[in-house]
């Protein structure tokens, strides 16, 4: 079983929305997918209350019983599973950057987010796994994601080559348990989901 830690101390980066559509996007390639939520705002774990389908399920739980709940997961069939946690550098996760083969830090283009990856970073090197930088709610038609790249690759930062964009299919899908591929199968949101889950499938 694969899994996917969703990390970032920084809040509003948009670890959740990363998580969702990236199970979902495994769930409609055909794969079992599950998300582990971790956060004590249950954000994740509440979409999936709003979800009108099964899958990907969504368990909401704590650090300490992390490898019960990848147990768990792995008896109900799961073949890809993420780990959704809370806007922080704690012991959540460091639990889950050490169960992850592969650790995703999504993060604004812009200067403070840019920043405050420092920590999330070194917690992902402490663990010894593979951090990909995945650069999120991009402004379309701006520079500043290339720029923010160029910076981030300069001191050695491995970054997805793959962008999510500040598009509304993000958040009016999540309104009622869906995802921008659900919501706008053949809007740009969906076709960037897609991309990305395309590069995961190649380096995890």
């Amino acid at each position: 079983m694969k899994t996917i830690a969703v990390l970032s101390q920084k809040g509003g980066t948009g670890k959740t929305t990363l998580a969702v559509h990236l199970a979902t996007a495994s769930t409609l390639a055909g794969r079992v997918a599950a998300i582990i939520d971790l956060d004590p705002q249950a954000t994740a774990a509440s979409w999936g209350d709003r979800r009108q389908m099964e899958a990907p399920e969504v368990v909401s739980g704590q650090a300490a019983r992390l490898p019960q709940l990848m147990h768990l997961a792995q008896t109900r069939g799961a073949d890809i599973l993420f780990v959704d946690t809370a806007p922080n550098a704690d012991q959540a996760a460091a639990h889950a950057a050490r169960a992850a083969n592969i650790i995703l830090v999504p993060c604004r283009p812009a200067a403070f987010d840019l920043e405050a990856i420092e920590t999330t970073l070194m917690l992902a090197k402490t663990a010894g796994k593979p951090a990909y930088v995945v650069l999120n709610a991009v402004p379309p038609r701006s520079s500043i994601a290339d720029e923010a790249e160029q910076g981030l690759t300069a001191r050695g930062t491995l970054v997805c080559p793959c962008r999510l964009a500040h598009r509304a299919a993000f958040t009016h899908g999540v309104i009622d348990g869906r995802t921008a591929q659900e919501f706008d199968p053949q809007g740009k949101a969906a076709q960037e989901v897609a991309e990305l889950y395309k590069w995961l499938r190649r380096v995890s």
